[in-house]
């Protein structure tokens, strides 16, 4: 490995870093206090570990942990959006796009050129890999949102059609923990922490 390799690895690596600092409004189970991104894409590829058997299609594990450790790193430049946000879309890809050649262009050519490629993969959402990688995105939130009694649920303008449409890329991974999530939501519109309408 030649001196200028590894210095541009550190560079990024000390980069990235700043994932840490990038609150987003879930909050942790049962807790009051926000994650941040670099817990968020964590606490995602363990749930890739330990749910893929529940992908649809057979999935290369390794590359759903490689999209979901990645995935969020653009937010260093683009911020986290609420995906609940009614003024500014969820889908910040011009931004994300120019966040994405920044970040990873800090690392060698090869390696830049393959975190783009993964990270453009899950964005697009059209291989299985990407779609079983979106579900852990998806499906995360709700589980705190349903220990925290509705958690980002109680925004204004957040409801039961809001919540449906925006996690029904679960079913696009995963059947059965599409039918888990289904569950979940039914249930905290019967507990009253999401409003049906």
């Amino acid at each position: 490995m030649t001196p200028e390799k590894l210095l541009k690895q550190i560079d990024f690596i000390k980069e990235i870093d700043k994932l840490k600092y990038i609150q987003r409004k879930t909050k942790l189970f049962h807790s009051d206090r926000c994650e941040n991104d670099a817990e968020h894409s964590w606490h995602l590829a363990l749930m890739a570990i330990v749910l893929f058997e529940h992908a649809d299609e057979s999935v290369d594990l390794l590359k759903v942990i490689k999209m979901v450790l990645i995935h969020d790193i653009v937010e260093i430049d683009a911020g986290d959006t609420f995906i609940y946000d009614t003024q500014k879309a969820h889908c910040n890809t011009e931004l994300e796009r120019l966040a994405a050649n920044r970040i990873f262009g800090l690392l060698p050519e090869p390696q830049a050129e393959e975190l783009i490629a993964i990270w453009e993969e899950f964005e697009a959402g059209e291989t299985r890999e990407a779609q079983f990688a979106r579900a852990m995105d998806r499906l995360e939130p709700l589980l705190q949102n349903s220990s925290n009694n509705g958690g980002t649920w109680n925004e204004p303008g957040v409801n039961y059609s809001k919540v449906y449409a925006k996690k029904s890329v679960i079913r696009d991974g995963s059947s059965v923990l599409w039918e888990y999530a289904e569950t979940l939501i039914d249930e905290g519109v019967r507990k009253g922490i999401l409003k049906k309408s």
